[in-house]
């Protein structure tokens, strides 16, 4: 009888019950460590915030206005480039073209590095930017020191993300965790010592932020080294990394927008909050809800980045019924999760705000739209959990375009509509991302459930793995020819695949 774990199985025939058990324990085999890791990441935020409370108010609003200026013009770009790596690093191991593997690493490296560059300015000139925006002078003053010192972040996550994904591709999760937790247990003596010995203030926690990335990526880096597994060098040359570049890009900026648009309205809906009656209580209590949601969104994001490298794994090795296999449980698993967050979000509605501020106008407003966020969270857990299926079958784009046409079609006007047409208030702010997070949901679901041809999607996983990686002559002369067919990888008799993979 066959193995399990290297065969795959006929497409007439349901999965049996032991095919299911061991692709749970292999999709949560990473992403529990996964969840770990993010949910690491997220309590170094959270300490941040923390120290900042500490030096008072005006130095809370800076450091909250910087974290959020911040998140929506890099953080979130890096990670949504980063994931243009998914589709091709989980195939290219799946195939075991590790060339590939290697080559798509230093070639996403060189992207972000370009990338950085354009935010680097916009950063450098956030207070310019928000006094023109008419914000306050002092607490925008605040922000742009925050900035400046974490302008070296940039540079750091440069390297990171990537790293990130690279491994993950690779079902090495284990020792990213382990990695994050040595890093965030430095974190807060780290605050401590700049903020409150040295008396850096603002500065002191964001330099602490930036220090505790780059523990991380010591740490990763260090463990890629020890552990022997991958031979880093310069594939290719110059010429190699630099001429499949374009074609990558196509894959990491639909991931990037599908990413960036969803981080980018919670934003929005901060703004929103801002014009409602009572801003201050509305803005205070969507503070803490994104809060939550950010505590939320740390398991459907591991789910999704571990389901994006199953899928991709299993499609590169050429079993497209594994990899459906993988994709249906893991939506599973998604439903799963959504109804958790219902569950709480409803048991502990009147209690939760509590943990957060002792206001008890803004505990209560907390406490009408926690359930809506954990309905939100039942369509957002299988929707999140889709987009990583579909960056796992190189189609980022179809999630962009889902994304683009729920969140800011349908949940933006249903939003506005609501809060501000029919009076309905704060709640309807979040009843419009409910509506976002539905019509997302259902569309995904349709896509992967029903317009996915798993064994057409192994044929494109083969052709975009088992190309050859464009080279250079000795002289650095290339014809006509060669120019045509540069890209991101070239099929044997040198014409460019890339539009059959997307």
């Amino acid at each position: 009888m066959p193995d399990i774990k290297d065969s795959d199985f006929y497409s007439h025939r349901i999965p049996s019950i032991s095919q299911v058990i061991e692709e749970l324990k292999e999709l949560w085999g990473m992403a529990l460590p996964i969840t770990a890791m993010n949910l690491l990441v997220f309590i170094r935020a959270v300490v941040s915030v923390l120290f900042l409370g500490r030096l008072g108010s005006l130095e809370l609003a800076g450091g909250a206005l910087s974290i959020g200026f911040t998140n929506i013009t890099g953080y979130s770009v890096l990670v949504g480039l980063a994931s243009g790596l998914e589709p091709v690093c989980s195939q290219a191991y799946g195939s075991k073209n590790w060339d590939l593997l290697l080559l798509s690493l230093q070639r996403m490296i060189l992207i972000l590095f370009f990338a950085i560059i354009p935010i680097s300015v916009l950063w450098i000139n956030l207070e310019n930017i928000m006094v023109f925006m008419g914000q306050d002078r002092n607490i925008t003053a605040m922000a742009a020191t925050y900035t400046l010192y974490s302008l070296p972040d940039l540079l750091t996550n440069t390297l990171l993300q990537p790293l990130r994904v690279f491994l993950r591709s690779q079902q090495v999760t284990k020792p990213m965790m382990w990695c994050s937790l040595v890093a965030v247990i430095f974190h807060v003596p780290l605050n401590y010592v700049l903020m409150v010995k040295m008396g850096w203030g603002v500065a002191g926690v964001a330099m602490a932020s930036v220090v505790c990335n780059l523990n991380m990526l010591v740490l990763m880096v260090m463990y890629v080294w020890v552990s022997g597994r991958w031979e880093m060098r310069w594939t290719g040359g110059i010429g190699g990394v630099c001429g499949g570049i374009g074609p990558l890009l196509r894959l990491a900026v639909p991931s990037c927008l599908g990413i960036c648009l969803e981080w980018w309205w919670y934003e929005i809906v901060t703004v929103m909050a801002g014009y409602l009656q009572n801003p201050t209580l509305a803005v205070a209590a969507t503070g803490i809800l994104i809060q939550t949601t950010s505590m939320m969104y740390t398991v459907p994001m591991a789910l999704a980045g571990c389901v994006s490298a199953r899928v991709g794994n299993e499609l590169g090795a050429g079993k497209p019924y594994k990899a459906k296999l993988a994709a249906m449980v893991a939506l599973g698993c998604a439903f799963f999760i959504g109804i958790i967050n219902v569950t709480w979000t409803v048991i502990l509605r009147d209690r939760w705000a509590g943990l957060f501020t002792k206001d008890d106008l803004v505990k209560a407003l907390v406490a009408s739209v926690l359930p809506i966020i954990g309905l939100c969270e039942l369509g957002n857990c299988p929707q999140t959990t889709g987009c990583g299926i579909l960056r796992g079958t190189a189609r980022p784009v179809i999630g962009a375009r889902i994304n683009l046409g729920s969140f800011y079609f349908v949940g933006t006007p249903v939003a506005v509509g609501l809060a501000f047409g029919l009076k309905i208030g704060f709640s309807g702010l979040w009843f419009g991302l409910l509506s976002a997070q539905v019509a997302c949901a259902v569309s995904i679901l349709y896509v992967v459930l029903v317009r996915t041809d798993w064994e057409a999607e192994a044929m494109k996983a083969r052709k975009l793995t088992s190309l050859e990686i464009s080279s250079f002559n000795n002289e650095g002369v290339r014809d006509k020819t060669e120019e045509e067919s540069k890209g991101l990888l070239m099929n044997g008799n040198g014409n460019m695949e890339m539009d059959d993979v997307l």
